[in-house]
């Protein structure tokens, strides 16, 4: 259901995280929590000048990874439903990066947590955001929060705080102010005189905000769930009166209670800055007492003080009740945020960082998962091991052809005979009376670039000739001047008037079946220049898998970095020592069937005079 333009946030609301900021991300969880958000509000952590991988935290009692891009199109691309940025860049780069998130699509709420950004910069943001339609919240903001649903980084502060303001659920009121300290306190002043905030946002003390004050209570006028208005302004500028003129015109009709903080300005000789960037009045017309007097004059319920500030929201508050324009929210049951191991242990709640965590599987509910796919949906759907590859190795569920080409590059490297390095050195092994998973080990160790590495090799040479543009003849001189053999071509034994059956078999079911077979062509045009200087110069076994798995991973839709990630890693080798395993595992249970006298060296028949 598409959210109303006077709502920011709700309980589905997802944001993208700007900087690896841990307490405000915890911070935010916790909320979501209190909330009893049925999922987190975090969907992505940009973090600009580290690496990608995953940020741990904590989502109530359970540990959530939450992924990290290196930048915001990235982490956009992978979350679109992520409408909201938290801007944790510094003044420095604040602008920059604020820029680029108005221009993806997906983003339309914008929360600038930096102090100290230029004035003109400021401007620029504002225009920009208000040309694009895009809220901004800052900058020099702690940020805002819809209660119950949605907060940005530290607003409202600690998760006792959250509790004490009764912000876990949504209240009758609207708020805005410019101060984020400010803010928190009324809060606390709301929960106290009334059923609580709905939202609450600090615009931040910058003299030109991304949003003014009115904006947002023009939101709280639109919104039918919000009854009253509360603000808190300031000295210095002219934002006030804007709300002024709206009370004269009728565009704020809900009742308004609000103050104007720096009355104490009078009582020092000159001119006085406050805190705030724009807190400093620089005619009497910017002056809290004539900004007060502007809004008691249009119709707004203001205080003689501070002091009197909750008292005239809580008396507005019950008038509102006894006219039976608001009826006061039911408290919800809450929840306890968990606490952490030390003080866990001994009420019997345990919160503890786990030695490592997986991202591939789950066995904590009824039924274990592989990526999320529950293990008997997995089986009664008939995925076969080449599905379960699929899910545990890439994280995605593969079509049918991918899922049956892994299998065959399995079943094809399964065995080559007990001569090859792995099944001789575990045969040695098994036979000198070591165990089944000892002699097993003791064969695969040997896998590597001469023996079942030509995989992987042929994958990322064959991958980097093509995506340099490079022509076959180019590509075949390169690595002659460079006296390297290329990977994947040539076998001792076969040879193109006696092909390798292997090869075959695969390169038919490659053409039948992938969209997409650009890297395999380019090999076989290699080929036919590597055996036109000698006939044994083949596409061999482990070059056209490799060749050929990058093909399935271009047609399934892995983009080009994914695809490099696969080959980096050593995914493709993965297959042949899966597969591999299988022969190798054969021939050691072979060996222990037999009962002839264990293995003897060479040497051992050898006479020494």
């Amino acid at each position: 259901m598409t959210r109303p333009d006077y709502k920011l946030f709700d309980r589905s609301t997802t944001a993208i995280i700007y900087g690896l900021q841990s307490a405000a991300i915890q911070r935010m969880l916790d909320f979501d929590h209190l909330c009893q958000r049925e999922t987190p509000s975090i969907a992505a952590v940009i973090n600009p000048t580290g690496r990608p991988g995953y940020h741990r935290a904590f989502f109530g009692s359970g540990e959530i990874m939450i992924p990290i891009y290196t930048s915001l199109p990235e982490a956009t691309a992978h979350h679109p439903d992520a409408d909201v940025m938290v801007n944790f860049a510094s003044f420095r780069s604040a602008y920059e990066s604020t820029m680029e998130a108005m221009g993806q699509p997906s983003i339309h709420t914008i929360a600038v947590i930096a102090e100290g950004v230029p004035e003109r910069k400021s401007r620029v943001m504002a225009a920009t955001a208000a040309e694009r339609n895009i809220c901004i919240i800052g900058p020099a903001t702690v940020g805002g929060l819809a209660a119950g649903a949605f907060k940005i980084g530290n607003t409202g502060g600690t998760a006792e705080n959250i509790v004490a303001s009764k912000l876990y659920r949504p209240g009758s009121v609207g708020y805005v102010g410019k101060s984020g300290g400010l803010t928190n306190e009324t809060f606390n002043i709301l929960a106290r005189n009334t059923d609580g905030a709905y939202e609450g946002f600090a615009i931040g003390g910058d003299a030109y905000p991304g949003s003014r004050l009115l904006d947002h209570l023009l939101r709280y006028e639109a919104n039918p769930d919000i009854k009253m208005l509360v603000c808190l302004g300031e000295l210095g500028g002219s934002e006030e009166y804007a709300i002024v003129k709206a009370l004269q015109t009728g565009k704020l009709t809900k009742p308004l209670v609000m103050w104007v903080t720096g009355t104490c300005a009078k009582v020092f000789p000159t001119n006085v800055q406050f805190g705030h960037a724009g807190a400093k009045a620089s005619s009497q017309l910017e002056t809290a007492d004539a900004k007060n007097a502007a809004l008691r004059a249009a119709g707004a319920i203001v205080p003689n003080s501070f002091d009197d500030f909750g008292e005239k929201i809580k008396e507005t508050f019950e008038q509102l009740v006894t006219r039976g324009v608001i009826t006061p929210v039911a408290e919800p049951t809450t929840l306890a945020l968990p606490m952490d191991y030390a003080t866990a242990v001994k009420e019997g709640r345990i919160r503890r960082v786990c030695g490592f965590v997986s991202s591939i599987s789950d066995d904590r509910g009824e039924e274990l998962t592989y990526n999320k796919l529950p293990l008997c949906e997995v089986i009664n759907r008939d995925l076969g091991i080449g599905g379960v590859i699929g899910l545990l190795w890439f994280q995605r569920e593969l079509p049918v052809y991918a899922r049956r080409f892994i299998e065959l590059a399995i079943m094809i490297v399964a065995d080559h005979g007990p001569a090859v390095s792995a099944a001789h050195n575990a045969i040695v092994a098994a036979r000198a009376g070591k165990d089944l998973i000892s002699s097993l080990v003791s064969g695969i160790l040997t896998v590597g670039p001469r023996f079942g590495g030509a995989i992987d090799d042929a994958a990322r040479t064959f991958k980097q000739a093509y995506d340099r543009g490079l022509t076959p003849q180019q590509f075949v001189d390169e690595m002659k001047e460079k006296r390297v053999l290329i990977p994947g071509i040539g076998h001792r034994v076969k040879s193109v008037q006696n092909p390798d059956i292997r090869v075959t078999l695969l390169k038919e079911f490659v053409q039948a079946n992938f969209e997409a077979t650009a890297l395999l062509d380019f090999a076989l045009e290699v080929e036919k220049i590597t055996t036109s200087k000698r006939n044994n110069l083949i596409l061999n076994v482990d070059g056209c898998i490799g060749i050929c798995f990058v093909d399935m991973l271009y047609s399934i839709g892995f983009n080009a970095e994914e695809i490099q990630e696969v080959v980096d890693l050593g995914y493709l080798n993965g297959i042949f020592v899966l597969g591999r395993s299988i022969g190798v595992m054969g021939h050691i249970l072979d060996q222990k069937r037999m009962k002839e006298p264990l293995y003897r060296h060479p040497w051992d028949d050898i006479l020494y005079l």
